[in-house]
């Protein structure tokens, strides 16, 4: 009999490998390592999902009437080896995993895998893509994937006359207006059993249902998505509220990059109802954009780069990741302060606050790429090295020095201002750059811009800003408030 290994990330009949395996021909192996459980200080709701996801996958394909091996073995290769001593099976075949230390331990272990089609995009088909291209930007891609997938278009044209309708997609949040949360599920004797295993070292607030881990579970939040909040996704993508937590997000990553849900049958989805004229096209090419375009790039680009970019570092930025990230300090700036809280009761906030709160800190105040890459890593619902390393290495912080993004996504206090309501109410003002109310994100700003000058006044995209920073009447106080943002920071107390 043939043993088909299935990863923690692969929970869907679909995939590779398991597509065409049966009860009669294949057996079904799970391992449960401790060593990757204990590896790092992961959020309780994080870990408690790819745990239970992963069981009640291994229950399901039981009463399909898989023979199923689910073993917890000190590591991967330590429970491999006692499926094989114990089995003693004619083949073990898996689909390709999804990060580069998987794939060598199947190569070290000698165990055959099969294309994976996870994903939209196979690597092998990105570096067609790339072969004709001196340089390649996330927006060809989307482009070319609109094409060969056929999604969106009429012809060789696309839809509604535009490729993006990114002009009617950066909307500041709407007064009093909140959208309707996902559905809850409530946790079982499987959900209870999985926190009761939980190591010590898992922090954050305890699973409460926000996270399904059953393909029927996300299914169903997938028709939440689309049937009520959908519509006004486009408008409102880049938007934050103090008191929304999601806004009109769909909150289908988890689902997606596990595999209880496939980006073909979503997209599907999502394009249908268009189609039935339910859903306005600056919405739904938004949302066709970030699966089909940004996650299937950022994807590549994980192939592509690593593990080389473990080490990248172009702005030699040298800062341990300070106290308000490792002990949930409090922090007299409110975004940040909502930010962190989400995280620690969700473990999950969506790409702006991301990118433009915690990624624009990091890079502002210099802090290590791979250690803040980490901390994302271990703190998001939605984590892989895969979605970490581009991201936050390339988009965020610039460490790839421009692989992935064109300029730095740094930004001030305005910019939060315009588009949330984080700081009305705020200790500091947004406005202001020097003095001891001066915004932390306004002075680090114009502080970072000083820094990096010399690099920076030669990006066509960001050499504006940077000239304007050099004219600035007041550099020497900027950087000295600078300093003490930094010091504070350091010292847990800003």
């Amino acid at each position: 009999m043939i043993t088909v290994w299935v990863f923690g990330d692969q929970l869907n009949r679909r995939i590779g490998a398991l597509a065409d395996a049966t009860p009669a021909s294949h057996r079904v192996l799970f391992v449960e390592s401790d060593h990757k459980i204990t590896s790092k200080a992961w959020h309780r709701q994080r870990l408690h999902f790819y745990l239970a996801s992963m069981r009640r996958f291994a229950r399901e394909l039981e009463s399909d009437g898989f023979h199923v091996d689910y073993r917890k073995a000190s590591t991967m290769s330590t429970g491999f080896r006692a499926h094989v001593a114990e089995h003693r099976p004619s083949e073990v075949v898996a689909t390709e995993p999804n990060s580069v230390n998987a794939r060598k331990l199947l190569e070290r272990l000698e165990v055959r895998t099969v294309r994976s089609n996870q994903f939209l995009c196979h690597p092998n088909d990105f570096a067609s893509f790339a072969s004709s291209r001196k340089s390649f930007k996330m927006e060809d891609f989307y482009r070319w994937q609109r094409r060969r997938l056929d999604l969106l278009m009429n012809g060789d044209e696309p839809e509604g006359g535009a490729w993006n309708f990114d002009a009617e997609n950066r909307l500041p949040p709407p007064k009093n207006r909140t959208w309707p949360n996902p559905p809850l599920d409530v946790l079982d004797e499987l959900d209870r059993e999985v926190i009761a295993d939980l190591p010590a070292t898992t922090w954050g607030a305890p699973p409460s249902g926000w996270w399904s881990t059953s393909r029927a579970g996300a299914l169903t939040r997938l028709e939440h998505f689309v049937e009520k909040l959908l519509p006004d996704f486009g408008p409102y993508e880049d938007a934050m509220l103090h008191d929304d937590w999601h806004l009109a997000h769909s909150v289908l990553s988890p689902y997606l990059n596990n595999g209880l849900l496939l980006p073909g049958e979503v997209v599907e989805r999502v394009v249908a109802e268009y189609q039935r004229g339910n859903i306005p096209i600056n919405s739904v090419e938004g949302f066709v954009r970030q699966v089909i375009g940004w996650r299937e790039f950022i994807w590549n680009i994980y192939w592509r780069e690593m593990p080389g970019m473990r080490g990248a570092n172009h702005l030699a930025a040298s800062r341990d990741l300070p106290p308000m990230f490792t002990v949930a300090a409090a922090t007299k700036m409110r975004c940040m302060s909502r930010v962190l809280n989400d995280i620690h009761e969700r473990a999950w906030v969506h790409h702006i606050p991301r990118l433009m709160i915690l990624g624009n800190f990091a890079l502002t105040s210099g802090i290590h790429p791979w250690q803040f890459t980490e901390w994302m890593w271990r703190s998001f619902v939605d984590a892989a090295e895969w979605v970490m390393a581009p991201n936050v290495i390339g988009m965020s912080l610039y460490a790839d020095g421009g692989k992935v993004a064109t300029k730095p996504y740094a930004s001030g206090g305005a910019y939060i201002d315009k588009m949330s309501d984080f700081c009305k109410g705020c200790h500091f003002d947004r406005k202001a750059r020097v003095g001891e109310r001066a915004c932390p994100y306004t002075t680090l700003y114009w502080d970072f811009l000083l820094r990096h000058q010399e690099s920076f006044v030669r990006n066509p995209r960001i050499a504006q800003q940077v000239r304007s920073g050099q004219k600035l009447s007041d550099v020497d106080n900027v950087r000295a408030r600078a300093a003490d943002v930094l010091h504070a920071l350091d010292e847990g107390a800003l």
